[in-house]
């Protein structure tokens, strides 16, 4: 499902030093340091507001950081010029998010187009690819996800998690380097999320790179190559799962660990 071509072990596909982001005086991310390696999952828990949502926003410029700098797959996309931030212009930066799309936690599908349309709009009219090999891939993704025979229906007539697979199956469909998920469960109900984890984990199979923000604890104690616990605007502790999980270095985390497992 996923585009895992040409992958090299241990190369960092995004470099993320000195993060900063403001919405006026308020300072929401105040230094983060991040690497995502290529074909590596990696999970970004913490409290509501503690800003996991807006540092995913920020790796593909959906929202512009306030200082920093942001490097992806060797191209630097923001940063200090001549003594001033700066971010690349805008057409890079949407050049960028064809390769790091995002998941959202409430779908974003065009509710007049079909599941199949949804699907293929970004790889025809944004990538410019051929029609019929778009409408081919796309119709295999949405094998995949289950979702085939639901192909002519309109996201009005599908149940939350199947239109959080199909927003899935559209950043597959884009063959992108880099999947950004935001809270992909928070908007389901509970019966529905076992289908959409079952669709990210299949992807993680298959060496997809993902960055993934989310309260499934157990989903990402599964999942994780590795977890960053964000809080108060900086990323306060990191390491594979089984540290993380069953040993806490800060109070801070320990409590955020108890609390969301009670």
């Amino acid at each position: 499902m996923a585009h895992v071509d040409n992958v090299m072990p241990g190369k960092t596909l995004l470099q993320v030093r000195d993060l900063k982001k403001r919405f006026g005086h308020f300072e929401v991310l105040k230094t983060i340091d991040l690497a995502i390696e290529e074909g590596k999952v990696t999970f970004l828990i913490g409290p509501s507001g503690g800003g996991k949502s807006t540092l995913l926003r920020c790796l593909n410029f959906l929202e512009k950081p306030s200082g920093g700098e942001i490097t992806f797959d060797g191209e630097r996309l923001c940063g200090e010029e001549a003594g001033r931030f700066a971010c690349a212009p805008e057409s890079v930066l949407r050049r960028v998010r064809t390769r790091m799309p995002m998941v959202f936690q409430h779908f974003n599908l065009f509710n007049h187009r079909t599941v199949l349309e949804n699907v293929v709009e970004g790889p025809i009219f944004v990538q410019r690819r051929n029609r019929d090999e778009a409408i081919t891939h796309a119709q295999d993704i949405l094998r995949r996800v289950g979702l085939y025979d639901w192909s002519d229906r309109f996201p009005g007539q599908l149940s939350g998690g199947q239109k959080q697979r199909v927003a899935i199956a559209r950043a597959v469909a884009m063959k992108p380097d880099l999947i950004l998920f935001d809270e992909p469960t928070s908007a389901l109900d509970p019966e529905l999320v076992s289908g959409v984890l079952d669709t990210i984990k299949a992807l993680a199979e298959e060496g997809s790179t993902m960055v993934v923000v989310t309260h499934e604890m157990a989903f990402a104690r599964r999942l994780a190559d590795t977890v960053h616990f964000v809080c108060d605007g900086v990323i306060a502790e990191s390491g594979p799962p089984a540290q993380l999980f069953d040993n806490p270095r800060s109070e801070r985390l320990k409590n955020f660990i108890g609390s969301i497992l009670r």
